[in-house]
């Protein structure tokens, strides 16, 4: 019964796996951890300056887009799922404008000191993906990524987890969009962004997160994770009955955010 991620990627597609969050969209808000003012620090220290405007890919429910709404940011919101924008228009500040579009259906014309994807690029085609990014920035402008998966801290309830989910699914995971190993010292998009005639200065940090959830609130975040979402129901319902059963009744995860930052060069 099991499904190696990688396979159900090529039989789901990325675009189907990308439109399949809206179904749980108030799970989504629910159970996925929101961000910190740390992370807006990180990326306007980079910037190095006041950024007034921003555009953000695949908002979701508009946990990063509080965070830079909050700070005084005009934050332009798009999103292709529309439950998921509903349920994000619930949450965010009057300064936000919101926008039903995918990344690729985006067309130049005003342009923003600040584009961001929070756990959300690797969603977007490949084709022409930096091209049209720069296209959305001012030149100096910053482009932000930022993410990470959230894992059970401890070793051994971890390995249990796994090998309650192991008849289902191999991984739970996106493998590298770019199939960087996970070794190597930059990470993608970070990868990507180096290689691109549009950016310069590309960095990579991390902020270190630990959190405490009920194993049910656990379980609702799987219930948000694309590799389970594209599963049958019924294995959906047994895989994460199978993992509920070997969690203790609170786990310690580790939800750290890789961040990626590049700039748009301005002699392009």
């Amino acid at each position: 019964m099991a499904t190696d991620l990688a396979a159900r990627v090529r039989m789901c597609g990325m675009s189907g796996r990308a439109q399949s969050f809206g179904v749980v969209a108030d799970a989504y808000e629910r159970f996925r951890p929101g961000y910190s003012v740390e992370l807006f620090d990180v990326v306007m220290t980079y910037a190095g300056h006041p950024v007034r405007s921003a555009l953000e890919i695949g908002a979701g429910t508009g946990k990063a887009t509080r965070l830079f709404a909050q700070q005084g940011v005009v934050v332009t919101a798009t999103e292709p799922d529309g439950a998921m924008l509903d349920e994000l228009r619930k949450h965010v500040p009057s300064n936000v404008r919101t926008v039903q579009a995918a990344f690729e259906d985006l067309r130049p014309g005003e342009r923003y000191g600040l584009v961001y994807a929070a756990a959300a690029l690797h969603w977007t085609n490949p084709e022409g993906r930096w091209t049209r990014m720069a296209s959305l920035l001012e030149p100096g402008g910053v482009f932000a990524s930022f993410g990470g998966p959230i894992r059970l801290a401890d070793p051994a309830v971890e390995e249990a987890a796994r090998t309650a989910r192991a008849p289902f699914l191999e991984s739970d995971e996106i493998p590298s969009p770019d199939g960087t190993p996970q070794e190597r010292e930059m990470q993608w998009p970070g990868t990507e962004l180096q290689r691109s005639e549009w950016f310069t200065d590309v960095q990579q940090s991390l902020i270190e997160r630990r959190l405490t959830m009920s194993a049910r609130e656990f379980v609702g975040h799987l219930s948000t994770v694309s590799a389970y979402l594209v599963l049958p129901a019924f294995e959906r319902e047994q895989v994460f009955s199978q993992i509920v059963q070997v969690l203790p009744r609170t786990v310690e995860i580790t939800a750290d955010i890789t961040v990626h930052l590049a700039r748009r060069r301005y002699e392009q």
